[in-house]
């Protein structure tokens, strides 16, 4: 953590202050979020709970109340602190932190008489651990829609800047796994390298593999093969796009494309700021 800069944090909250993110599975993975440490404190006491949503500026927790809590909520005038602990891939050490908060809501959660949503006001601006977390995720599905045809080829220095572990893959057809190369990669798509007869793939529901490093994550992204070219040179290799269908693009690896898309339009004003 801390790799961002005061700036950049700033911006992240500006922007995205008042989004709520949902804590699903795969949000709770790509953040590291570690459910069984996060604990509403009240006065002295903790209550366990479950994080249901967040924005940088309130979120709704889940938490049973045959405990007293809600009594206790009543001596402390509904002020609470909500403890948040997330160990995000790659760090070795995980990073906790309390965010202040009152509650202005609660309401029994669907059927049930032990359990409440609870509707929490930050009274100040999160730590910027938590900022950064949640505004990676949030900056990535937005510039994965605004640039999800931005095309990034697979050179030396984009497989090394990106941490692809190797432009060698796998496509499975029909459940079967064939190999191929990738030649380019996009939050919609990619472009890949096989063996082949178009008129025989093109059409096919496929899934492609997609292995990173640094840390070690694999991918298999369900698409659909949409065009193909000939490969000069090459009479039994066949150039393929795929489609990839835009609910199954993962969470993970929206992020790793809109970081290595941010880095290298940060690295061209720099140099643009270098000429000047």
């Amino acid at each position: 953590m801390g790799v961002l800069t005061s700036q950049k944090i700033t911006v992240y909250y500006e922007r995205f202050k008042d989004i709520d993110v949902t804590f699903t599975k795969e949000i709770i993975q790509v953040t590291g979020l570690l459910t069984q440490q996060i604990h509403l404190k009240c006065g002295n006491d903790f209550w366990p709970c479950v994080v249901y949503t967040s924005s940088f500026e309130n979120a709704k927790v889940v938490a049973n109340i045959k405990t007293g809590l809600l009594v206790k909520l009543q001596a402390t005038n509904n002020y609470v602190n909500l403890r948040f602990c997330f160990k995000p891939q790659g760090e070795n050490n995980a990073v906790t932190f309390f965010v202040a908060a009152r509650v202005m809501a609660t309401a029994p959660y669907g059927n049930s008489q032990d359990v409440n949503m609870f509707t929490l006001q930050f009274t100040n601006r999160p730590p910027d651990d938590f900022i950064e977390i949640i505004g990676r995720v949030l900056d990535a599905n937005v510039n994965s829609s605004k640039r999800k045809e931005a095309r990034i080829p697979l050179t030396p220095d984009t497989v090394r800047k990106l941490n692809l572990l190797s432009t060698e893959s796998a496509v499975f057809i029909e459940g079967v796994p064939r190999r191929c190369i990738l030649r380019d990669l996009s939050f919609s798509g990619s472009k890949i390298i096989m063996v082949g007869v178009a008129k025989f793939l093109l059409d096919k529901i496929v899934s492609l593999r997609i292995d990173f490093n640094d840390p070690r994550e694999v991918h298999t992204i369900k698409g659909k093969f949409v065009r193909a070219e000939t490969v000069e040179g090459k009479k039994e290799m066949i150039a393929l796009g795929i489609n990839f269908e835009e609910a199954a693009v993962p969470m993970g690896y929206k992020i790793r494309l809109n970081e290595f898309l941010t880095a290298i339009r940060a690295d061209f004003r720099g140099s643009m700021g270098d000429e000047g």
